[in-house]
């Protein structure tokens, strides 16, 4: 699994902001290239909101389940339903994440990527 930074609890990337039994997926920030367990992991580790994702980054991976290490692109994500795509792994995701979009997606961004779902 990639390295995950911020004030982390668990090997499932929960952090002590968030870590509810479906708070396990990382966000890898644009702007450094690390894996957080959230936007306010971020805000403490480096002192200013993360970059967010464009429409031209939809195919990044930056997105990391914390209960299999897949790494998902922003589409996949976006488009998920809040499961993990990997068939091994199926793990839910927190539906509440989406409220938070705004701090790691650009809204052409999300409106692409569910346009196309």
């Amino acid at each position: 699994m990639p390295q995950v930074f911020g004030s982390i609890v668990d090997d499932h990337t929960r952090c002590t902001h968030y870590h509810s039994k479906l708070d396990i997926i990382a966000i890898k920030c644009k702007c450094c290239r690390k894996y957080y367990g959230c936007y306010k992991c971020h805000v403490e580790d480096i002192g200013s909101e993360p970059e967010v994702w464009n429409i031209e980054d939809t195919d990044e991976k930056a997105i990391l389940c914390g209960d299999c290490s897949t790494e998902l692109t922003v589409r996949q994500y976006i488009q998920s339903n809040n499961v993990c795509p990997n068939r091994k792994c199926l793990g839910s995701f927190n539906p509440g994440c989406s409220l938070h979009y705004h701090l790691y997606f650009e809204s052409g961004c999300v409106s692409q990527c569910r346009k196309a779902n």
